[in-house]
């Protein structure tokens, strides 16, 4: 065969490639549109109809700002003291559970496939977001801020064992080796060796679950879970929009207060994490929240 064609043969290979590339980039298209436009449809989404409803809408914004009487009338501080209780105790029931099966579920700690039963259990609790284990133990407690925290700290054994797992899969072998030359005990070597070396990680992931869970505690309190959640439900099914917006603001300078705290401390303990600004923080206030539903 001679060179030039060999050269002719790989350029109808490459050709043929981008021809295929564009036939698969065409056909991906259509695919994307269709289910774009079927999602649109399924919604009844329409454009014309937000159009129709906006100077509606841009009427009531002037009702939109908080009314701080009724913060102080209501006492919303210690509506959102209770939540922040929620999400207080929720962790700290977990605590002891996510340690236990974080460690079991160590390969490093329960051999192999014995491990994995820890594991299923964390993953079980993880699996299941807080507002589905809200609605799981409604029967049980009710509608309040028992059942909230009650989502919380199930919610918390599969979030922080997962993590706790994670970092003992990462610990250096060395202060291991040395327990067992010493004759140390399973329990003194897992405790001495491998503990000890994730301690400050361990304290900063549970600082990191307690934002979380602080935040998961305003969402469930909109589902009549206690707190001041309920406080905004309320408000806002009476469109009182003004008081709405009261409840927003304390859940707002809540969250914002926590995760400062928090941050600040995780950022002390670790040297390679850094505190977020003021600014990064409220920015980010949506997004945080919107993610800590689905946990």
């Amino acid at each position: 065969m001679s060179a030039d064609t060999a050269i002719e043969q790989r350029l109808e290979e490459i050709r043929l490639t981008r021809r295929v590339r564009w036939i698969m980039y065409a056909l991906f298209s259509v695919v994307f549109v269709a289910a774009l436009y079927g999602s649109i449809r399924l919604m009844d989404f329409s454009f014309s109809y937000l159009y129709q409803q906006w100077p509606y809408f841009t009427d009531q914004v002037v009702n939109y700002v908080p009314d701080l009487e009724f913060l102080i009338e209501e006492n919303l501080p210690l509506e959102a003291g209770i939540t922040l209780a929620m999400g207080f105790v929720g962790t700290v029931f977990g605590i002891p559970f996510a340690l236990a099966l974080g460690v079991l579920g160590s390969g490093r700690v329960t051999p192999f496939p014995f491990n994995f039963i820890f594991r299923s259990i964390m993953a079980v609790s993880r699996a299941i977001p807080a507002l589905v284990w809200f609605f799981i133990f409604i029967p049980l407690s009710g509608l309040g801020a028992i059942t909230s925290t009650i989502a919380i700290f199930v919610s918390t054994i599969g979030n922080l064992g997962r993590l706790f797992t994670d970092e003992l899969e990462e610990v250096k072998e060395g202060p291991i080796e040395a327990m067992e030359t010493t004759g140390a005990s399973k329990s003194q070597t897992v405790t001495f060796g491998m503990l000890s070396q994730v301690k400050t990680s361990f304290i900063a992931w549970t600082l990191y679950i307690f934002e979380v869970n602080v935040r998961q505690a305003v969402t469930l309190g909109l589902l009549g879970g206690g707190g001041i959640g309920v406080v905004i439900e309320v408000q806002q099914g009476m469109r009182a929009y003004d008081n709405m917006m009261a409840g927003i603001l304390v859940v707002f300078v809540l969250i914002v207060v926590v995760e400062m705290i928090s941050q600040r401390i995780r950022s002390y303990l670790r040297d390679d994490e850094e505190a977020d600004g003021l600014i990064a923080l409220i920015v980010g206030f949506p997004q945080r929240m919107a993610e800590s539903a689905v946990k």
